[in-house]
């Protein structure tokens, strides 16, 4: 928190990072405080939404936002003029309202507070530069209600959804679960995906390759396209029988070129990053969560280094563009210069044009001349400086190759061989990766009638595959193609369904787990409208539409929530309960009954059969569970505390286990358990 002095000025933005870095831009009358965050919320313990009284929320205080909201009203009293600084999205909007609501500012069901303010602004900037902040001060405006509302709808709906379906679930498989308006449909996409890949069974097939030469030239590869003047395609040849066939047939013939044919191929660079395409990647780059990629694009945010990181719109200031122009000109030369400026158009439904792209801030401050407080932030800097940079770059020009090959023996057969050269790499040489494209890969120099010698000849054998797992990005990206969550939701989304069990990521794949295609099978049964992707899409559009005043919000959740409170009427009492405890050998060792596996909120444990009477449980854990606990107390049992020399003792805690000193809480030594790793299995491909 920044110290008030004799400012006139208050602006309060969400963050200290955020209010560092502004405060650093305005003078002396200004002093910056952070909200950190929401400070009303809904209560944790129960709806908080009066379905009978038009859905009015009952927002309340935290307590962690307590001394926050004290420290604002402290704040405002001592100053002329408060300036509401928060993100430029619905979630910056609404926090605006609720800070007003809290301290008392404009909410006339609440006595306001004794305060010098005589006005409240609302300002807004998609960047955290001194020009921005500046502008935005000199313009300031009202708190725009209908962003709220549509803040509002989507908490309610969520809410709704959230605290009607959950307790359903809790009764027919256990306690725990929750459902969720996007994390469902989710959800629903990766136990869809993991069904075809069960279902899916493969075809055989297989390849005719020639490896042929030119005089002394470099070996190059074509492939059979043709025989007897049908086409072969894909699975033509689907038996290794076949497939000798072909290449006795043809394995003695006399090779000619047919045809070349040589075209250009411009490829125009890709458009800067919107929220989803960072996220994507990132993920494909650096390997990095998307809940990663944005807790990172935040602090290069805050610290005033890119543009506003939660977007889905691909549109570019002219000065952006112009800076950007004039960098590849000093930098690179005029013909790296795109021949006119690239303006992008956000194809995106309901995508917000008022906002950009994710650009740097400044595009003079390359990547190497910047310095940055950690490698991860310098990694993801880096990708979108050279992102923005190539968008504004030349073409990169390539020659594409293809000639077919005659080849005539006991059968007549056509070869194809492709190459392609690359003749200016243009944007890629900012933004090239090897791994996009593959090498370059060029043909010898090939006329009509060319007689070529050949090297071998053979067949490969290949199965179809079927679909592969969706990764975080991919999945993402399926959402972002169907209309379903918006810039904000996507990484919440993706660590909500991971972090309670529904989805196990392994090597950056997603698997559903058993609770999640239980969960997944009892929506898309008895409640499909929630976990239907249109509806769900035309859910986010009609937030789209409240939040540009053409739809009361009242109204949205009316046609949401009352069909799905009639349809959990009528459903309810048709779902059967699943039984998902497992069977063990074990009894009980209080009254002998057998014990079982059951799942609970925090995972599964062992009880006995005999609840309630007897209430025996005990904690389960995995055999890999099981090696750690081992290891820990192996560690515990071999020496003493470093700092007492009193005897240790393993114990879990949040965060796995550890061992700690018995002496514990007079003495505070503890040391993590670090678990063995186990050998990698190789990597599925990618998406």
């Amino acid at each position: 928190m920044s110290k008030m002095s004799n400012a006139s000025n208050l602006v309060i933005v969400e963050s200290p990072a955020k209010a560092r870095t502004i405060e650093r831009y305005l003078g002396n009358g200004f002093s910056v405080i952070a909200s950190f965050g929401h400070v009303r919320d809904l209560p944790t313990h129960k709806m908080g939404v009066d379905t009978k009284n038009k859905y009015e929320p009952e927002y309340v205080i935290p307590p962690r936002s307590r001394k926050t909201v004290t420290a604002l009203k402290r704040a405002i009293k001592a100053v002329d003029t408060v300036y509401l600084a928060t993100d430029p999205d619905r979630e910056g909007e609404a926090i605006s309202w609720h800070i007003t609501q809290a301290v008392g500012l404009g909410n006339p069901k609440n006595q306001k507070p004794k305060t010098k303010a005589n006005s409240i602004n609302r300002i807004t900037f998609s960047e955290i530069t001194k020009e921005a902040i500046l502008d935005a001060v000199q313009k300031p405006r009202e708190i725009d209600m209908h962003l709220v509302d549509a803040q509002q709808a989507r908490r309610v709906i969520d809410r709704l959804v959230g605290y009607s379906l959950s307790p359903i679930l809790w009764r027919k498989i256990y306690k725990g679960l929750s459902a969720g308006r996007v994390q469902s449909v989710a959800v629903r996409l990766v136990v869809e995906r993991e069904r075809e890949i069960e279902a899916f069974k493969p075809v055989e097939y297989w390849s005719i390759e020639a490896d042929l030469t030119k005089g002394e030239s470099r070996p190059f590869t074509a492939l059979l396209a043709e025989v007897e003047g049908k086409k072969v395609e894909k699975l033509t040849i689907g038996n290794e029988k076949d497939a000798k066939n072909f290449v006795e047939g043809l394995e003695k013939a006399n090779y000619k070129v047919l045809s070349v044919e040589t075209r250009q191929e411009k490829r125009t660079p890709p458009p800067p990053f919107t929220t989803s395409t960072l996220q994507q990647e990132a993920s494909r780059r650096l390997r990095w969560s998307a809940k990663q990629t944005m807790a990172v694009a935040q602090r290069l945010y805050e610290a005033g280094h890119i543009t506003y990181m939660r977007t889905d719109s691909v549109h570019l200031s002219e000065a952006a563009i112009a800076a950007a122009r004039k960098y590849i000109q000093n930098s690179h030369g005029a013909k790296y210069l795109a021949a006119a400026a690239r303006r992008y158009k956000t194809k995106t439904k309901g995508a917000q044009e008022a906002h950009e792209a994710i650009r740097p801030s400044h595009i003079a401050h390359a990547p190497d001349a910047l310095s940055l407080p950690d490698a991860r932030q310098s990694k993801l800097y880096d990708l979108i400086w050279r992102r923005m940079v190539a968008c504004q770059m030349a073409e990169a020009l390539y020659n594409n190759t293809a000639a077919n090959i005659e080849a005539k023996a006991k059968m007549s057969g056509v070869f194809r061989a492709t190459g392609i050269e690359v003749i200016f790499d243009g944007w890629r040489k900012i933004y090239y990766n090897a791994k996009d494209q593959g090498e370059a890969k060029i043909l010898p120099e090939l006329d009509k009638g060319d007689a070529l010698n050949l090297k071998e000849l053979r067949s490969e054998q290949h199965f179809t595959e079927p679909p592969p797992r969706y990764s975080e990005a991919s999945l993402i990206k399926a959402l972002e193609e169907r209309g379903i969550g918006r810039p904000s939701t996507y990484a919440p989304t993706m660590s909500t369904i991971v972090d309670r069990g529904y989805i196990k990521k392994e090597q950056g794949r997603l698997h559903p787990q058993e609770t999640g295609v239980l969960v997944n099978d009892m929506l898309v049964k008895h409640f499909p409208d929630v976990v239907d992707y249109d509806f769900t899409a035309r859910v986010e559009e009609e937030l789209d539409n409240i939040a540009a005043g053409e739809l009361v919000w009242t109204k949205v959740v009316d046609d949401i929530y009352l069909p799905l409170a009639k349809q959990i009427g009528s459903e309810e009492g048709k779902i059967e309960k699943i039984d998902t405890n497992i069977a063990t050998d074990e009894k009980c060792p209080d009254c002998g009954k057998p014990i079982v596996i059951k799942r609970g909120k925090f995972g599964q444990f062992y009880a006995c059969t005999g609840f309630p009477e007897c209430r025996y449980t005990k904690p389960y854990l995995t055999p890999e569970e099981e090696a750690i606990k081992d290891q820990a107390e192996a560690l515990a049992a071999s020496k003493k505390c470093p700092k007492c020399s009193s005897e240790l003792k393993a114990r879990k805690g949040r965060f796995g286990w550890f061992i700690g000193c018995s002496k514990y809480p007079e003495c505070k030594f503890l040391e993590n358990v670090k678990p063995v790793k186990s050998p990698k299995k190789p990597k599925e491909k990618a998406t």
